[in-house]
């Protein structure tokens, strides 16, 4: 029996997200988008809920691809305020195609938004040792001057909460408690893909 995180529970689709994606390094621009997009549209819900219909936002939002979010107009934006496979809050519609064209603008500047948003670490995943669920902060001065960065830059949905998830979840930081079976693996993944930059 594999120990793991008590947040993935035993929905078989938690376990396998937890199991095989949650943690593990992101370099890749595309999925970065993703992950910030599904972050900020699980503002005030679970995040199973939003994991339940990550293939729905995939068709709805054209497969994450940020050249295409961007030019969404008011038509697209009603159209999605009808599809029932996402959360239909206008706001984070709205916002998701806000933070396409943002996303562009920093992928421009810096080459890759990758490049950018790993630049809050050095390059590098910061590798904690929590050993209880209460250790694990909500936030931290990295995800702060991240969520800060990024509001000047144009995007939204990304507090301080939003962005430590956000760097939970592509491997900025490995959160896995260290008794979890994960822990070690995704640490040996990050030493492998230092550096990031």
């Amino acid at each position: 029996m594999k120990t793991r995180c008590w947040w993935a529970g035993d929905d078989p689709l938690y376990v396998k997200y937890h199991d095989l994606e949650w943690g593990v390094p992101v370099q890749d621009d595309r999925t970065l988008f993703e992950y910030l997009i599904l972050d900020g549209a699980q503002a005030g819900l679970s995040w199973i809920t939003i994991l339940k219909k990550r293939n729905d936002y995939r068709r709805a939002y054209d497969n994450f691809d940020p050249e295409i979010v961007a030019r969404y107009d008011d038509a697209k934006i009603g159209a999605l305020l009808q599809d029932t496979g996402i959360v239909r809050n206008r706001m984070k519609i709205r916002s998701a195609v806000a933070n396409a064209r943002a996303f562009i603008d920093v992928r421009d500047e810096f080459g890759t938004f990758a490049k950018y948003i790993w630049g809050f670490t050095d390059g590098k995943t910061v590798v904690n040792s929590w050993q209880k669920p209460q250790d694990v902060p909500a936030k931290t001065p990295e995800s702060t001057a991240m969520s800060r960065d990024l509001k000047q830059r144009g995007f939204s949905f990304v507090g301080p909460t939003i962005c430590y998830a956000f760097m939970q979840a592509a491997g900025i930081v490995n959160d896995h408690l260290t008794g979890c079976f994960r822990y070690e693996e995704v640490k040996k993944l990050a030493a492998e893909a230092y550096p990031i930059l």
